[in-house]
């Protein structure tokens, strides 16, 4: 694993490799993604079955072969094993109580001259939820999708997900059962994201997609953005790790890897004040590694993408940090409480030397749907925002149209409106 020192004379060009470790060729993929796009809006189910037939090695013949039965998905969730059960119901009940914290709520303000002012908070009507297949298959990311959703009140919950030769996990299955998700269709990719958009004979449009995905899909969402709201273009996972000499080396390098085995593209970084440990965690990633089921993948990832920095000071080792503005912050120093309120930028940040990332992957309640690339800068985790829609309310009485209406009108007059002067003076007294 690279390792860097702040004070070496090529450090900042290493750490701008870094800052760009987010970047997505979108353009390269752009035209084709469109293409599909634009398919599936003229063809409807026939380009998704098409669609399916290329990409995911089987043929749709009939609609209803799109859709998965809701006796499929309770069966599977009857075939879990029972520690297998009370996990993901753990999750839920977390994920759940987490998520109810941050509902907003509507208000009403009653001024003393009869005016109201307020909010109105309602739920989109249907939501799409992608879920990935391929190298892995996430059923914590359904939980981390859906529960959101049912949390915020949307009446209708759509599912895409790839099923390769025309099989499903069960536990993607069980996960959506445990939600009460009744409609999951079997398509994936940039096609399921068009699916959903547009709306087709079988798959419903809807208001907003929510989920994470390969280029394609990032690049799918950001072009149907406009005819629906996305949460996020995400990129491949990543890590930063701040600490301290009191970490331990088989901590650190464990989490470092726990994201490097997600995908060759993630990205994970240490940055720490201490030369002699940024030795110590090379050494024992690299023990790691050779136990790890999906060792070629997190090799390439640690490689090509990884890095330790030793940093001059702890407050320089921070300001690295906010730069890099990481998806997942870990903070294993000795007192974790007093560097948070120097964090400007991070998708979620973990407190202390027990608390490793995976606990925000499953089962500690949070969104583990996070910003990547640097986009923690202005993104924030999926939450229940991203599932409603605010309304303002506007109330005058009178009195107090009397009392702000002449103001009013002044601004609509010297932006040339006289329609929208007159539309208030004509209610003055």
């Amino acid at each position: 694993m690279k390792i860097f020192n702040e004070k070496d004379t090529n450090f900042q060009d290493e750490f701008n490799e870094l800052l760009n470790r987010g970047k997505m060729d979108i353009d390269g993929v752009s035209s084709i993604v469109k293409n599909l796009l634009d398919e599936i809006k003229a063809e409807g189910n026939s380009a998704v079955k098409s669609h399916i037939a290329k990409f995911d090695s089987w043929k749709p013949i009939e609609d209803k072969e799109l859709e998965v039965s809701l006796e499929s998905m309770e069966s599977a969730y009857n075939s879990l094993d029972k520690k297998v059960k009370d996990a993901l119901h753990l999750a839920y009940s977390r994920i759940e109580s987490y998520h109810q914290k941050l509902m907003p709520k509507s208000w009403l303000d009653f001024e003393k001259n009869g005016n109201i002012l307020g909010q109105k908070v309602t739920p989109v009507d249907r939501a799409g939820l992608y879920i990935p297949g391929g190298k892995a298959v996430y059923p914590s990311s359904l939980l981390m999708n859906a529960i959101p959703a049912i949390v915020a009140g949307v009446e209708e919950i759509i599912v895409c997900t790839p099923a390769v030769e025309n099989e499903l996990n069960k536990l993607l299955l069980s996960a959506c059962y445990l939600c009460g998700v009744k409609k999951v269709y079997k398509v994936g990719g940039a096609s399921a994201i068009g699916a959903m958009a547009y709306g087709t004979e079988t798959i419903p449009k809807v208001d907003v997609i929510t989920g994470p995905g390969n280029i394609f899909v990032a690049t799918a969402k950001k072009l149907v953005y406009g005819e629906v709201n996305i949460d996020m273009i995400a990129g491949p996972s990543e890590i930063g790790i701040l600490a301290d000499s009191s970490a331990r080396e088989d901590f650190l390098a464990i989490d470092l890897l726990s994201q490097a085995e997600h995908d060759q593209m993630a990205s994970s970084i240490l940055i720490t004040t201490d030369s002699s440990l940024a030795l110590k965690v090379s050494s024992k990633v690299e023990e790691y590694l050779k136990t790890l089921s999906r060792e070629d993948i997190a090799r390439k990832s640690i490689e090509d993408r990884g890095a330790i920095i030793v940093a001059s000071s702890m407050s320089s080792a921070v300001e690295l940090m906010n730069q890099i503005a990481p998806e997942h912050l870990e903070i294993v120093t000795t007192n974790p409480m007093e560097l948070l309120p120097k964090i400007k930028h991070a998708g979620a940040i973990f407190l202390g030397e027990y608390t490793p990332e995976p606990i925000g992957d499953y089962v500690a309640g949070p969104n583990h749907t996070l910003p990547t690339g640097g986009t923690a800068k202005f993104y924030s985790p999926l939450s229940v925002d991203n599932f409603l829609k605010k309304s303002s309310i506007i109330s005058m009485s009178k009195k107090g149209i009397n009392e702000i209406g002449e103001e009013c009108a002044i601004i609509a007059n010297i932006e040339g409106l006289t329609a929208h002067e007159k539309s208030v003076r004509v209610r003055l007294d």
